[in-house]
């Protein structure tokens, strides 16, 4: 899907009509830019317009489509096309079939099943589609980052772009951001892994996942250590409650998945890379059931207490962190 987003950028944005199809709003809203921007590229005074679906009547519609007296071409954004009244839709499909030259209209649609009637007519009127949908699979994100980083004009490879992603999170924004930041500032624009634990891996999120890491591999002691650590350098307790349920959840997904799943299918279901499968079967090793359910209750007990329900948040997490430990051993 990465791939035809970055295709789908990278050809003439100059169509007639184009759909933006998709909840990932980063990726709509540079789909709508690029067609902005091209238009403006090509007549410096060409007006751009914006309404929303639910706004948009026939008349104005008619208006919007209209050539303007004192700009030779004009771009029109609807957003949330799905709102747009029934007469209004079919509108936008004759528009489709018989366009304006010099006018440009841009649908946005954020996904899902509203609107699908209008979708299926324009789908099948021939607009032009460019898909803006969420990238959850980690794969698509680290190509995301390595195409981010490349638009800026550096380089990485793969291990340091899903080093990044590890440590920034699958924000689109969050990794748009931090990739164009490592490839200004990385040497010669080469983004190594050394660059992205420089700026990134000492993140409040990350002391989290290391604490959450050493409690379910039974190593207690560096647990407490590493909470007391990040507690201590502003690291936010919901953080580590955060990555210790999610580390167990894993965890009991991974055991109950079916023997001789491959691990790449395993990794799909999880929605991690296939080489934390890896990671997580070493952590898995000495668990039970019955030891993962009493961490599970553990780390519950610790969120209730940091989010209010007690007056130390240390002390619930140390607490937390001990039972798991116990709970792993018995």
């Amino acid at each position: 899907m990465l791939c035809g987003d970055m295709a789908a950028l990278s050809t003439d944005p100059l169509v007639p009509v184009t759909l933006v199809f998709g909840p990932e709003a980063l990726l709509a809203e540079r789909a709508a830019g690029a067609v902005v921007r091209a238009a403006r590229a090509a007549d410096a005074d060409a007006d751009v317009s914006q309404v929303s679906g639910s706004e948009l009547t026939a008349g104005g519609l008619a208006e919007h489509v209209s050539p303007s007296l004192f700009a030779t071409s004009r771009v029109l954004l609807v957003n949330d096309v799905q709102d747009v009244s029934e007469p209004v839709g079919d509108l936008l499909v004759g528009y489709v079939t018989s366009p304006i030259e010099g006018i440009y209209v841009v649908l946005l649609h954020p996904g899902g099943v509203k609107g699908k009637k209008l979708l299926t007519a324009l789908r099948k009127a021939g607009i032009h589609e460019v898909p803006a949908e969420r990238l959850t699979r980690p794969d698509d994100q680290v190509s995301f980052v390595r195409a981010e980083v490349r638009r800026q004009g550096g380089r990485i490879d793969e291990a340091a772009a899903r080093q990044l992603v590890e440590s920034v999170g699958a924000d689109l924004r969050g990794l748009a951001s931090a990739a164009g930041q490592l490839a200004v500032d990385a040497p010669d624009g080469q983004v190594t892994g050394q660059v992205v634990a420089m700026y990134f891996e000492g993140r409040a999120e990350v002391k989290g996942w290391v604490v959450a890491d050493r409690a379910v591999e039974g190593k207690t002691g560096e647990a407490v250590e590493q909470l007391r650590w990040a507690l201590e350098t502003g690291t936010d307790p919901v953080l580590v409650t955060g990555a210790l349920a999610t580390s167990l959840r894993s965890l009991a997904r991974l055991a109950g998945a079916p023997r001789g799943m491959r691990d790449a299918d395993v990794a799909r279901d999880l929605g991690i890379p296939p080489w934390k499968i890896r990671v997580l079967r070493g952590q898995l090793r000495g668990w039970t059931p019955t030891g993962l359910a009493r961490a599970v209750r553990a780390v519950a007990d610790a969120d209730l207490a940091v989010k209010g329900g007690g007056n130390d948040a240390t002390l619930a997490l140390t607490t937390a962190l001990v039972a798991i430990g116990t709970a792993r051993a018995a």
